[in-house]
């Protein structure tokens, strides 16, 4: 199957690409969209990241990570004392997925949403028609067309 490529968001307060870096991989938890949920179950080990912040002035593309680990159950939608506990969860039939992905290069410079709106090639990524979902696919033209924005 071809590499796929990814746009997944997160706040720098909670976890930046720094944090990224300096444990080289993470688990993805805590989505809770069944859009994001459904692309994170497509997501394959191998396929590209880029790595957004959101939640900042301005939002943007720091980076790039790549998928080392394929969706499986997001064991905190079953642990009652976490903030991502959902009673509707069932070990048996898990209605939550994560995935692990691993930090490969922060990007000399941020790509802003501004600068990808402004981008005529970049008008129909799914960043700019559904700003709000956290995990995105993303074609492979917009990926390296945003790499390059990035100094890449």
């Amino acid at each position: 199957m071809a590499k796929q490529y990814w746009l997944m968001k997160s706040e720098p307060d909670v976890y930046s690409i720094d944090d990224l870096k300096k444990d080289g991989s993470t688990c993805w938890e805590g989505v809770r969209n069944y859009k994001a949920r459904n692309n994170m179950q497509a997501m394959k080990k191998g396929d590209e990241v880029l790595y957004y912040h959101s939640n900042q002035s301005p939002p943007g593309v720091v980076g790039i990570a790549r998928v080392c680990k394929e969706a499986y159950p997001d064991h905190f939608a079953f642990d009652k004392k976490h903030k991502y506990f959902d009673e509707k969860s069932d070990p048996d039939d898990p209605r939550w997925y994560m995935v692990d992905i691993e930090f490969v290069k922060k990007l000399p410079d941020m790509v802003s949403l501004h600068d990808v709106k402004d981008d005529k090639k970049l008008e129909d990524m799914e960043l700019v028609r559904y700003m709000r979902l956290s995990v995105q696919s993303v074609k492979k033209e917009e990926f390296e067309r945003v790499k390059k924005m990035g100094g890449l």
